[in-house]
Order: structure tokens, then sequence, then C-alpha cells
């Protein structure tokens, strides 16, 4: 046996109930009917036109019914006698390649026999401007060379910073739109600069490009489409702060205020830039924030497929396993975080076994001596909080929360022959 094993040996695990949180759903159920009751707007239709050649942004986050969305903006586009095409504008995302961004869209399923236009992923830039400062502006060379460009986002609260504009039209211009180059060019001064330099770049390459339109996606608290609502050119500005407002109301998130150690299956880009969404487990990559689940210890277990072996966030763990540590490929992960400069992003936690390992390990080191009435959440991802399990020691704390309740008997951890989690 080894020295690992001896020291873990025996640390028994706490009973886990199943909990349910219950949050506000407003949905969309006719997703194509929205897209084209938004786009029926005049200020909007007048952008059309016929012959013109419209870039189309497609990110690398996973948004729900992103596909269908962006086949109804392209169906719309040539019914007004447009030329549509898509473009990934992920900026390093996808190991800053061409195949790796059309690797992310395909997981997608923004492919082009479904989308219905052709995908046009080149990671070639042009310089369209520059700021007042005379720092250089760039946007993708096929989105630069066209008639027009829709800008298409998830608005929500960011990752890594605190600002006016957060994740959504802004930043998909100032980042994703201006590929790895661009992307760079905006976070040369670190995250302490970056909430500034995402609205100074976006505003820059929003006045110098030939932005047409933005269809800004809102999502509820069940990763559900909640709200589309497409913001003419000089709509931009003023009214995505307002939506990141009420993106920020609706977000998931875990009631609970603290836990000993918190466990989480999986991590992935396509559930949040950090892998997994700090605004959830509290664990930030900036000192200036705090905001989330307070805990002593956080368990990453898995590296989820959709994420293509990128492990960008894996660093906010304290704990993984070998599983999630074999799928962990540099290459798609090093290009985020050289670009980002958050390079404790991809720090390497504590690497053990197996599932159980590394939740002993975090037992073993939470400085609490009675281990049976330690505090444990374990969460699918950050984006599924609809239901979660928390240990035995939580009930109590639980039932004051009268939008959570318990769905199921304690019951012990379900490990299999080789200590990883059915």
């Amino acid at each position: 046996m080894s020295v690992i094993n001896e020291l873990l040996q025996g640390i028994e695990l706490p009973k886990m109930v199943k909990v349910r949180q219950k949050f506000d759903r407003v949905v969309i159920e006719d997703i194509p009917a929205a897209v084209r009751n938004q786009l029926a707007r005049t200020d909007i239709a007048k952008t059309v036109k016929p012959g013109m050649r419209i870039a189309i942004t497609a990110g690398s986050r996973g948004i729900a019914n992103i596909h269908i969305i962006l086949r109804e903006i392209v169906a719309v586009c040539k019914e007004r006698g447009a030329q549509p095409f898509i473009i990934p504008a992920m900026g390093s995302h996808g190991g800053a390649t061409v195949a790796g961004q059309l690797e992310v869209l395909s997981g997608y399923l923004i492919k082009e026999e479904i989308v219905g236009c052709p995908i046009i992923a080149s990671m070639e830039i042009t310089q369209i401007g520059t700021l007042d400062n005379g720092r250089p502006l760039f946007i993708d060379k096929h989105a630069s060379a066209a008639d027009g460009i829709i800008v298409v986002n998830r608005i929500k609260a960011h990752t890594g910073f605190r600002g006016k504009y957060e994740s959504g039209l802004v930043k998909m211009m100032a980042i994703g739109l201006a590929k790895q180059i661009g992307a760079e060019e905006c976070h040369k001064e670190g995250l302490p600069a970056i909430a500034v330099n995402v609205e100074r770049y976006g505003l820059g390459i929003h006045k110098h490009s030939k932005i047409l339109f933005g269809l800004a996606i809102l999502e509820n608290a069940y990763e559900e489409t909640a709200q589309l609502t497409a913001l003419t050119y000089d709509e931009i500005p003023e009214e995505e702060p307002k939506l990141l407002q009420q993106a920020k109301a609706a977000m998931a998130k875990i009631k609970l205020p603290s836990t000993d150690i918190l466990v989480v299956d999986e991590i992935g880009k396509d559930i949040s830039g950090d892998g997994m969404d700090p605004n959830v487990t509290g664990r930030w990559t900036v000192d200036n924030i705090h905001s989330g689940l307070v805990s002593k210890r956080i368990v990453v277990l898995d590296i989820r497929d959709n994420s293509h072996n990128n492990g960008n966030g894996i660093g906010l763990a304290d704990f993984t396993t070998m599983r999630a540590f074999k799928k962990f490929d540099r290459e798609k992960s090093y290009p985020n975080v050289l670009t980002s400069t958050a390079i404790k992003n991809c720090f390497m936690p504590l690497i053990l076994d197996n599932d159980r390992q590394a939740i002993q390990a975090a037992v073993k080191t939470s400085s609490i001596s009675d281990w049976q009435n330690l505090k444990i959440i374990r969460i699918k991802n950050t984006l599924e909080l609809g239901e979660f399990y928390v240990s035995e020691s939580h009930i109590q704390e639980v039932r004051q929360y009268p939008d959570i309740e318990i769905v199921s008997e304690p019951t012990e951890w379900d490990f299999d022959a080789n200590g990883n989690l059915f």
C-alpha cells in the first residue's frame, strides 16, 4: 500500500442528502419565433440589405439553443437577400487554432448543415483603427471585409472582473471578435485593468467596425433561454449594462452561504470561462472580488468532454483526480491563460488516484476534528444547481430556507470498485 493510501485509509465520509433549489423560471417556448420577432423591429430589419455579406459571431460558451438562434438569424438574413456567414469569435479559446475553434463550434451543433450558411474560421486579423492612446484595434479578417457584422452573445456576470460591461456583446467585440492577438492586446495590462480595457477596446471596435446590431441572450437559473433582445448599433452601449443587471439577478447560485468542502463533479470551458464559475464557488483568481460560496477546500473530479481537454480553472481547486489530470491538455489550456494573464487558472492542484481519495484528502486537510459532522456540498457543475447534495450536518440549515427542499434520505457515497463515483 502506498503512503498516500495509508494516510487516507479509514477516513469515512458523512452521509449525503439530495436537495432541490427553486428559482424563477421564465422561459421562451418558441425560440425561432422569438428570434424573428426581435429581428423584425424596424430599426433592426433595415440594417440587412440585399447583397450584403454579413458576418455573424459564434462564441465558445455553452449557450442554450445557440444553434437554433444562429440558424434563425441566418435564415432571416437570407430572406432579406443577404449572404450571411458565421465566424468563431472566441479570442484564444479552442487552443487558438482554426481546427480547435471549429471543434468547439461543432460541439454546440454549430455546423454548416445545421445553421444553413458557411462557417469561415481564421486566426487572421485586420487592424481597423486605434484607441485614443494609439493602441491598435483588431478584428477577424473576414469580419472586417464583410459589409456588416451581427454580434450574438449571452449576457452574464463575468468570472474574473466587475465592470459596466462583463460577459456580453461588448466583451465579444473586445476579445472574441478580436481573435487571439486582439484578446492579448486587451489583456496586456493584466486582470486589474481588464474591466476598463474591455469597455475601452469593445467600444473602440464598436466605433470603428461595421456592427449592424447585436442579439443579447439572457438565461434563467436552469440554463434555459429566458429573453432575447435585439439591440441596434446605438443601443448596445447604453442597454447592455441594464441587461447585465437582469442577468445577475436571475443567475443560479448555491443559496447556502458556506460549507467546509465543495465537491465539483466536472469543470469545462463550456460551463464557465474559468471552468467553474467563481460567482458560484467563491474561489476567484483575483483578490478584490468576494462573492459566492465560502469553503475551506474545493475538489474537482473531472474535466467534461465538451471542454475538449481544456482544463482551464482546475487551478482554483485544492484537489483533483488522476482522471482529470490525464485529460488536461496544455496545448488546449495554456493559450487561454497566456493570453488572459490569469495563470492561476491552470495551476495544478494535488492529484489523487480517484474520486474517493480526492474527497478524503480534502477532509483530512480541512482542519475539522469531527469528520462525521463535516459540512460538504457536492454539485455536478456550476451551471446545474437546481439539485445537488449536502451532508447530513447541513440538514438543519437547509430547513431554514423555504426555497430549498430535501428530496432524499441520507445515503452513503456510491463509489465503484475503482473508487470513482457512479
